[in-house]
């Protein structure tokens, strides 16, 4: 009897694991702190000194700078309403922000505002295919999730998501400007290789790569 208590025991906890997500093994989900959503240069001169940057410092972002940033480009910015700070077609929002450090690779989550463990280790590398890509501190890897899409023409389904992609990529872009950080967004990724380490299923589909960190001195 005890025996079988033990073996039922193990049996519930690997489907409430199952059901529920146990995180990665090594690799916990990071609370970010509340973004500052006060500051910086105003609008007129953040467009005026956005620009792309291909050269960058290895030096890590504190971590809220990293909670502002992710803010800045698809964070909640009406409470209660789950509204944000970028646009999307019918507000499906089907295009989730991707953060890959070099510890490992998490999902912004930006309603309990932290960061969702997916892969332990560096995968900076299959983030694109330039030499600066392994060695910047963080690369954001824009995801469209079909599955969050209404059935429609699959050209008008790739339009929205290549909008919204391009509305949060503008929105990192001007928050770089305004913190005076350096950032570039890129196509020249390895989709299938990245997908296939990030584990992703056949409805989510890597649109673009935007490496973010310091200026290189």
């Amino acid at each position: 009897m005890r025996s079988w208590k033990i073996t039922f025991g193990i049996l519930a906890a690997i489907i409430i694991t199952f059901i529920t997500g146990a995180g990665v093994p090594g690799l916990p989900d990071v609370p970010l702190p509340a973004p500052r959503m006060e500051g910086g240069k105003p609008l007129m001169q953040a467009l005026k000194e956005r620009k792309t940057s291909r050269t960058f410092n290895s030096k890590k972002l504190p971590t809220q700078v990293l909670a502002d940033l992710l803010w800045a480009a698809a964070g909640i910015n009406r409470p209660g309403s789950d509204k944000r700070t970028a646009p999307s077609a019918m507000d499906r929002q089907e295009v989730d922000v991707y953060v890959v450090l070099e510890e490992g690779a998490y999902l912004y989550d930006a309603k309990a505002n932290s960061l969702k463990a997916v892969v332990k280790g560096d995968l900076r590398k299959l983030a694109g295919s330039q030499g600066f890509v392994a060695t910047a501190p963080l690369n954001l890897v824009y995801v469209a999730d079909e599955s969050k899409m209404k059935s429609g023409p699959a050209d008008e389904l790739l339009l929205y998501s290549a909008a919204g992609t391009g509305f949060i990529s503008q929105n990192v872009y001007l928050f770089c400007a305004s913190e005076g950080l350096a950032t570039v967004v890129r196509a020249m990724v390895d989709r299938k290789a990245l997908a296939k380490a990030l584990n992703f299923p056949e409805h989510k589909k890597i649109m673009l790569v935007q490496t973010v960190g310091y200026p290189a001195p």
